[in-house]
């Protein structure tokens, strides 16, 4: 059995779940509303304030299908009411984040400035001039946006300079052994 596909998804108040045909849902919450077409292969049901995904057989595809839809379903109620950050860090001299309207304007050792434009549902905010958090209800968006800057400069393993998601460990490399005598 799923270990994550048999949880209930408790829906809190404030947010409406409506569950189409085809398995399209659509969450509506405090922070705007998400919907998303699932697989039809597993069903969704709703009673008194908890949405299960039940499952019909245990063949390998639908056994896969029943966590991943509770995930996805979970996602979309935890981002409608909640919302989801990602934090960034920007290490190196010189380099550092800043706001122009909505744009993001990074100075992280190019002969230029380079511009992020923020995708529709999701917002930048920068904290001194080396830390980035990128806000939103869709978590697969923030994500992606995330490493979409991330990957301006990813951080190097001889120095640790660039950008790199807040609290994660470079590894790093011995430079040069030096010439043998």
């Amino acid at each position: 059995m799923s270990r994550i596909g048999v949880k209930p998804i408790p829906v809190p108040q404030g947010v409406d779940v409506q569950i189409g045909d085809g398995n399209s849902v659509k969450v509506i919450g405090p922070k705007g509303e998400l919907s998303q077409m699932l697989s039809t292969k597993v069903s969704i049901v709703q009673e008194d304030g908890v949405l299960r995904v039940e499952r019909p057989n245990d063949q390998r595809e639908i056994k896969a299908l029943h966590g991943l839809t509770r995930s996805l379903i979970n996602n979309m109620v935890v981002g409608v009411t909640d919302g989801y950050t990602k934090n960034l860090e920007i290490l190196g001299v010189g380099y550092r984040a800043a706001l122009d309207g909505k744009h993001l304007v990074l100075n992280v050792g190019y002969s230029h400035q380079v511009r992020m434009v923020a995708p529709d549902g999701v917002t930048y905010a920068v904290e001194g001039n080396n830390r980035v958090a990128v806000s939103g209800i869709n978590k697969q968006v923030v994500g992606e946006e995330a490493a979409r800057i991330r990957g301006v400069r990813p951080p190097e393993p001889y120095k640790g300079k660039g950008i790199r998601y807040a609290g994660e460990v470079v590894r790093r490399k011995a430079g040069k052994a030096g010439k043998a005598k």
